[in-house]
């Protein structure tokens, strides 16, 4: 990955090789494949009789998320390529480590895994839409989506693929072969996080003078936003009448974001746009540090159920 000139965070655009984002792909699949083994047709049978704490979590994070981020966006009006970066994060699923980070914080796991599955089946129709008309609602981010022509039928193909297919294979694999996936779960779980991890380190290395030169911009605003979808996803949470066992997972999963699908669609339908690519890879280390951090203070204590 490099840069391809020394311009302002909304004119410069940053290349991935096609090696790259073959990388970046299969990472993005392995994650939700680990994530698909954790789960079997009586999770969702259960959460259908009982669907109001899924409903909400999915509301939470399609619905007030993206509503909040666009008047944040009114209210501090950052650059152009800033603020649709902000708009597509807004608009991705849950992230990987969502479920993992609610495990630690004392949260239903369970509701976590069933969230990140279904925002993530969800996301093939609700993310193209939510970046299409937010970002159009705003006068400054409609003229980047009108000079990219995004596709909103490519998003969702590409969603698809990246998110809906391993999560279907990890599901069935899990019917066909549960004492193997009790083997894989955790390794892969571990495995998967440690990849991507690595691989987002590896492309900030690889741009650290641009990171530097920009981080800045969006640093603050990042923080920020992620205190807004924590928040956001609490109280949603608690105005619907959720448990605290609940709650903690509607905000974890509302404030712990998909960045690496939202990387591949900068990559793939804004050509690495400055200031949407530094946010979603400043989002991706920052939720993590936020969301352990979050963890740790409140799973000292036990939520009622």
């Amino acid at each position: 990955m490099e840069i391809t000139a020394n311009a302002g965070i909304d004119e410069v655009m940053l290349n991935f090789s096609p090696a790259s984002m073959q990388i970046l792909n299969a990472v993005l699949a392995i994650v939700m494949f680990s994530i698909a083994i954790d789960l079997k047709p009586e999770d969702f049978k259960r959460l259908i009789r009982s669907p109001k704490p899924l409903l909400t979590g999915i509301f939470s994070q399609f619905v007030v998320l993206p509503t909040l981020t666009f008047f944040m966006i009114l209210i501090i009006a950052p650059r152009p390529s800033i603020a649709l970066g902000l708009i597509l994060v807004a608009a991705c699923p849950g992230g990987n480590i969502s479920n993992f980070i609610t495990h630690r914080a004392g949260g239903n796991a369970a509701l976590s895994v069933s969230m990140t599955a279904f925002t993530t089946v969800g996301a093939i129709l609700l993310t193209p839409f939510n970046i299409a008309f937010w970002g159009s609602l705003y006068g400054p981010t409609r003229e980047i989506l009108q000079r990219t022509t995004v596709d909103p039928v490519s998003v969702m193909i590409t969603v698809g693929i990246m998110l809906a297919l391993p999560l279907f294979l990890g599901v069935l694999l899990n019917i066909k072969r549960p004492e193997l996936t009790a083997r894989l779960r955790t390794p892969l779980q571990y495995l998967s996080m440690g990849i991507f991890v690595a691989f987002v380190a590896l492309a900030l290395a690889a741009n650290w003078t641009f990171f530097v030169q920009f981080v800045g911009a969006v640093a603050v605003l990042v923080l920020l936003h992620n205190a807004l979808a924590l928040g956001a996803g609490y109280a949603t949470a608690s105005v619907m009448g959720l448990s605290p066992f609940d709650r903690r997972a509607v905000m974890i999963e509302t404030g712990i974001q998909n960045s690496g699908l939202g990387l591949i669609l900068i990559f793939a339908f804004f050509s690495g746009l400055g200031g949407m690519a530094v946010v979603a890879a400043f989002w991706g280390v920052w939720h993590a540090i936020s969301g352990i951090a979050l963890a740790g203070l409140v799973g000292r204590k036990e939520a009622l159920r």
